[in-house]
């Protein structure tokens, strides 16, 4: 899980390729758990929220090149 300082060192590029990366692995958390093979459920929940993050920060570094 990464923290918010972290992300906002990123580029734009690296977080938008990071969100695809964590969107394909939350795919795969749904269908485990739709099979009752997932360990782990609260890996769901974070991805959710980084997904967030970066969603927030890409918003941020849109804003200040268009300010």
């Amino acid at each position: 899980m990464e923290k918010i300082k972290e992300l906002r060192a990123k580029s734009t590029a690296e977080l938008q390729e990071m969100e695809a990366s964590l969107k394909k692995e939350a795919l795969n958390l749904r269908f485990q758990q739709a099979s009752g093979q997932l360990k782990n459920t609260a890996r769901r929940r974070q991805i959710r929220r980084t997904v967030a993050k970066i969603k927030t920060v890409v918003a941020e570094q849109a804003a200040k090149k268009s300010a």
